[in-house]
């Protein structure tokens, strides 16, 4: 074996590899990627559920845009003031009073008040039904299905299907919007927590057609509106709606709302 041979190859690895090792090193430095230490300490603080409640794709994308200033130190739902507070601290700023809001269904049709038009076989899934003949078996196409789609959206188990309508509690709630975006009729919104007055029906019948259907339904009679002193509560298609930053929790609206529609 011929020794210089084998010393000579070794030589040539060896030099080989200290070529490469600082082209990589050189290479590494050049293309690294800036790691924002506020950004990594942020989203060690979020909760991870990645429920997009906060109106970005996922906790990752929740930090980075608090590091940079384009959302709130308390912008996460699930977290609440508790993680606002961790991440204020990180940006050394003050994370503010964020109102709790949760979602609500806009729905009161139970199997006592609504009519049923026919006996539904299919699959329990709210999307499905809601293409059969008038959006599923009950009389109201407006109204809540009670397949519990929305239920086996909430990672909180905030929202259950009582007597043929989803019914959320506030408590659970942390208002990250799955339950909404499942909902295939769009009964579903967030509101502030802080609301004691909502309108329980969506549909936009005349009321006529809307009492044949249900008897828990807004017949668009505007008494409401006009027991209103914040201008708060109007009519919008046959249906009324509230405002919740000009509404001052009066209850007036409620106690004149001759179907009883209005919490």
């Amino acid at each position: 074996m011929n020794i210089t041979a084998i010393l000579i190859a070794a030589a040539v690895i060896a030099v080989a590899g200290i070529i490469v090792g600082i082209g990589l090193g050189l290479f590494g430095e050049k293309f690294k990627v800036e790691v924002d230490e506020k950004e990594v300490a942020i989203r060690e603080e979020l909760p991870g559920n990645n429920c997009g409640g906060c109106g970005f794709a996922g906790c990752d994308a929740l930090a980075k845009a608090i590091a940079e200033g384009k959302a709130p130190a308390n912008a996460c739902p699930v977290g609440g003031a508790p993680v606002g507070e961790k991440i204020a601290a990180i940006l050394g700023v003050s994370a503010g009073a964020a109102e709790k809001k949760v979602a609500f269904v806009r729905c009161k049709g139970t199997c006592d008040k609504v009519k049923t038009l026919y006996n539904y076989e299919g699959i329990d899934d709210c999307a499905k039904a809601s293409v059969v003949p008038a959006g599923g078996p009950k009389a109201c196409s407006y109204g809540c299905t009670g397949f519990g789609s929305c239920v086996k959206a909430c990672q909180f188990d905030a929202i259950h299907v009582v007597d043929g309508v989803a019914v959320v509690d506030k408590e659970k709630c942390v208002a990250c919007g799955k339950c909404v975006a499942t909902c295939p009729k769009g009964l579903i919104q967030i509101v502030p927590y802080s609301a004691e007055h909502l309108v329980q029906c969506s549909s936009h019948d005349k009321g006529k057609d809307v009492k044949a259907a249900c008897q828990a339904g807004c017949i668009g009679c505007t008494l409401c509106t006009k027991q209103c002193e914040s201008d708060a509560i109007h009519m919008d298609n046959n249906l009324a709606f509230i405002d919740y930053e000009k509404c001052t929790n009066c209850g007036k609206c409620a106690a004149k709302c001759p179907a009883k529609v209005i919490l």
